[in-house]
């Protein structure tokens, strides 16, 4: 009943989420606003993510960690899935600083790193029996591609964002990226995440953090 609970919570959510991401992408707002949210909202992720940890330590359980988490995802959806979105459907107002670059070397990026992005969410679900943003993963997942990196779809998704910002044409979508995005994502993963999956998964996980990357992919130990 519990897990019942958490799934029907964590789908209500995300169907709000769903129905925000949508509003923002048919709503017209002035370039002040719009730059607000696209710099101002990531920005957010940070006390999110401070809170989150706060809340976590404070009573470190596996109940607590589920439910703390559920809203933790809850409030990414502001602070990196609403500006992501406005960045992307406005990226022509400020697209200062075009790269030279030809679109289709752009679309070829961006449906490679979006085919290894899906490849990781499969990856997570068959090995880790869970869902981004809709199921919490029941088991550790170590194999496949999480045998070479415990962040796989955290690069993949972040080489993704790049590709896009290649596809556009657009150096400013790269250093929003690069400066206020990535710093964002990994801060949450180093900070919350990895303290999240110590509480949920304890020594299993400490061993698998010990023997493998971070990010960048290494070949798993024998």
């Amino acid at each position: 009943m519990k897990h019942v609970i958490e799934f029907l919570v964590r789908v209500a959510l995300l169907t709000f989420i769903c129905f925000i991401f949508w509003l923002v992408q048919n709503v017209s707002l002035s370039n002040v606003i719009n730059l607000s949210i696209i710099m101002g909202g990531v920005l957010f992720t940070f006390p999110l993510v401070w809170l989150g940890r706060k809340m976590l330590d404070k009573q470190p359980t596996i109940s607590r960690a589920v439910w703390v988490t559920t809203f933790v995802h809850f409030g990414l959806g502001f602070t990196i899935g609403v500006p992501f979105v406005r960045a992307v459907i406005t990226y022509r107002d400020w697209s200062g600083w075009v790269l030279p670059v030809p679109t289709e070397t752009g679309s070829l990026l961006v449906i490679i790193t979006g085919a290894a992005s899906f490849v990781t969410v499969v990856n997570l679900a068959l090995k880790g029996f869970g869902a981004p943003g809709i199921v919490l993963s029941r088991k550790l997942a170590v194999d496949w591609l999480y045998a070479w990196t415990r962040n796989p779809m955290a690069l993949a998704g972040l080489t993704f964002f790049l590709s896009l910002g290649v596809w556009f044409q657009s150096t400013l979508f790269l250093l929003w990226v690069l400066i206020l995005l990535a710093p964002a994502l990994l801060f949450f993963i180093k900070v919350y995440e990895e303290r999240e999956l110590e509480l949920r998964f304890g020594a299993p996980y400490l061993d698998y953090k010990t023997n493998t990357s971070f990010l960048w992919p290494r070949k798993p130990r024998d």
